[in-house]
């Protein structure tokens, strides 16, 4: 238990978010001068370089797609705006892109602002540039901030652009963000016009990662899935194509039906439906001063059995999280399914919930809306607040008129969900009776999130500090053995509190009674609800003050927690170090100096990132290094048999009531600690 309670201090953060250690009776670097020139003015698009994370979510594979995602989502916006109808886009050796549309072509004329350069110049070298702005270039676009043509050509070693307008063909070269040539006439175009921009990934930014072929032909197929009135030609050098890789080195993709087609494909021709698709496209109800709003368009089937999907876009951008406009496509059903069962006065419908109707369905959502707002520049979730009603009500009236068409079709539909229903209700009354004396006062709804298995040795309880931390546990988790109980901060001090104060305290309450086993004189252990308890805090000073003061807890109150081998602490680690495709982690300072030198031998730049908390940990580094049995490591909490009462006196000095204890043990140990660090 005493090496539990370590006198080490972490590493200080610097003012950039890095560690650094100070020397011994230093004031934390305080003579490096911090001054005016101390502060750095990133201008251009420096920013993007130094930060890329910011714009493109990271220096990955999948940012690195997101690249020629941006590139082909202007040109599909020239094709949306109805000035363009053919894109075309090529892989090359040497990850080279090209792409390149029949549109109006980027304006080359000089800017009225910057008169020395072009529009086009200033498009590509200025963060915040474009046409996307005021809404009259374009009506509706996938573009917003005018950064994602300037970000590629920041993030990329060579960007070629061709602009063909008014019979002319212009040229331009840049490296890196910065123009290499002029603007220059390069020939006649009677017959041609649009923007073809070629461009390459820089190594420096995203190391051996390379455009995979099959990613990049599934992106041009979902975007001429998008828009009925495109057509995508795809092409590829064939040395790039691998072995077993079916990608097509040449295609032509032109998908008249739009979603119904896209859902119909990937469904098959013996998909388990219950009715027909339900597919079609609608304008969205117009604004109070009669501008148009947009239009959606939607597939949905139906299944007896199988996956349930719901894949959304707006303005063509994917929104893997969802958003808004799926809130009110799931409103659409299951208002609508409802309704139905009230006209047919079954009563049972209104038990219905989005959870039964989307869980027998795959969907297909796309919007396209006027300004939308995305949850952040990756666009990955739709946060404009109009839309869930836009599409709600857009929806509803053509989800009615077709259960109306066809009685026979809704009833069945209706009877399916109906049944969805009830055995979801079923479910929960099961899971929560033999829980219902763990759970019953419990005063946040939601609070414990538990698992699915019951009173099984292999079943684990996470005790985690805050909602946020909660959060990513609970996504990092297995659903079937791990339950997830978050903690408001610093809980009781038991060993310095009175028994009154314990009795009062519900954090404490809640614990036990989500542990269901009890404490002090009504501990029962043949109770205890999991296999093994584990406090899992942030690998920094306040994470280790909470693991101690709830190992004070349960050594107080719960011993035979201990003795029996079910208390454990979490290992999250401190750091990841990425080079490259290479990703390993580090548990602390010196493991990160350790793996630095023997974990990447290859020259070449280590990117170092220092998890903030568990909250801030994505779930998926969460769960490989921290939750995943297979992976992680766990230390369990012991009292030594043969010296329980040093234990004991430990606890007393530095947990107690008594603040002289814990002087006389600084006062005494003092003289150990290498580095006093302000913290």
């Amino acid at each position: 238990m005493s090496d539990l309670f370590s006198n080490t201090p972490p590493a200080r953060k610097s003012s950039t978010g890095k560690t650094r250690d100070a020397k011994p009776g230093t004031q934390a670097d305080s003579a490096q001068a911090y001054d005016a020139s101390a502060i750095e003015v990133l201008e251009g698009l420096e920013p993007v370089r130094r930060r890329p994370g910011m714009y493109i979510g990271g220096t990955d594979e999948g940012a690195l797609h997101h690249l020629a995602a941006e590139i082909l989502d202007n040109a599909m916006d020239e094709a949306v705006a109805g000035h363009a109808n053919t894109i075309d886009v090529r892989l090359d050796t040497e990850n080279r892109l090209t792409v390149r549309d029949n549109g109006r072509g980027i304006p080359v004329d000089p800017h009225p602002r910057f008169p020395d350069r072009s529009a086009l110049e200033v498009i590509l070298t200025t963060l915040h540039a474009g046409g996307k702005f005021s809404g009259k270039a374009y009506a509706t676009s996938g573009g917003l901030h005018g950064v994602g043509s300037s970000v590629v050509n920041a993030l990329s070693t060579r960007m070629e652009v061709e602009i063909a307008r008014d019979r002319t063909v212009w040229k331009q070269v840049y490296e890196r963000g910065k123009p290499v040539t002029k603007l220059e006439k390069v020939g006649a175009a009677p017959n041609r016009r649009g923007t073809q921009i070629s461009f390459q990934p820089d190594p420096e930014i995203f190391g051996t990662h390379v455009f995979v072929p099959s990613r990049l032909y599934r992106l041009c197929r979902s975007k001429a899935f998008l828009f009925r009135g495109v057509t995508i030609r795809w092409s590829c050098d064939p040395a790039l194509i691998k072995a077993g890789d079916e990608t097509p080195t040449e295609a032509t993709l032109h998908f008249p039906g739009g979603l119904a087609d896209s859902l119909t494909d990937e469904l098959g021709p013996k998909a388990p439906l219950l009715t027909p698709l339900w597919a079609g496209e609608a304008p969205l109800p117009p604004a109070a001063d009669g501008t148009d709003n947009g239009k959606v368009e939607w597939a949905v089937a139906f299944l007896e059995n199988g996956p349930a999907s719901l894949v959304s876009y707006c303005n063509t951008i994917p929104t893997p999280q969802g958003g808004t406009h799926e809130t009110g496509f799931r409103n659409a059903l299951v208002k609508g399914l409802r309704a139905w069962g009230d006209q047919r006065s079954i009563k049972k419908a209104s038990a219905i919930t989005a959870e039964d109707v989307l869980g027998m369905s795959a969907g297909r959502l796309s919007v396209f809306i006027r300004d939308p707002q995305f949850q952040g520049q990756t666009k990955e979730k739709l946060t404009s607040s109009s839309a869930s009603k836009l599409v709600e009500t857009a929806l509803r009236d053509r989800f009615d008129h077709w259960l109306a068409q066809n009685p026979p079709q809704a009833d069945t539909l209706l009877g399916f969900a109906i049944e969805r229903a009830e055995e979801r209700l079923r479910r929960k009354e099961q899971k929560e009776t033999p829980r219902k004396s763990a759970t019953r006062r419990l005063r946040l709804p939601g609070k414990l999130t538990d698992c699915t298995k019951e009173f099984a040795p292999d079943t684990e309880i996470f005790l985690v500090e805050g909602d946020s931390a909660g959060g990513s546990a609970k996504q990092a988790r297995n659903r079937e053995t791990q339950a997830v109980l978050p903690l408001r901060g610093k809980i009781l001090n038991v060993a310095s509190a009175t028994a009154e104060k314990l009795r009062g305290n519900q954090e404490l309450r809640d614990l036990i009674e989500a542990l269901g086993c009890g404490s002090g004189d009504r501990f029962d252990l043949s109770k205890l609800r999991y296999g093994r308890v584990i406090i899992m805090t942030d690998a920094d000073v306040d994470g280790a003050h909470i693991a101690s003061l709830l190992m004070t807890f349960f050594y107080r109150e719960l011993p035979e927690l201990i003795r029996n081998g079910h208390l454990y602490l979490a290992q999250p680690p401190l750091y990841r170090l990425t080079q490259g495709a290479k990703s390993v982690y580090a548990m602390d300072d010196a493991d990160r100096e350790r793996k630095m030198k023997t974990e990447f031998k290859a020259r070449g730049k280590i990117d170092v990132s220092r998890f903030k908390g568990l909250g801030e940990m994505p779930p998926g580094d969460l769960k490989e290094t921290t939750m995943d049995p297979k992976r992680r490591t766990l230390l369990r909490v012991v009292t030594p048999q043969e010296d329980r009462l040093s234990t004991r006196q430990r606890v007393e000095s530095l947990m107690g009531r008594k603040p002289e204890l814990r002087f006389a043990f600084i006062q005494e140990h003092a003289r150990t600690v290498d580095d006093l660090l302000d913290v």
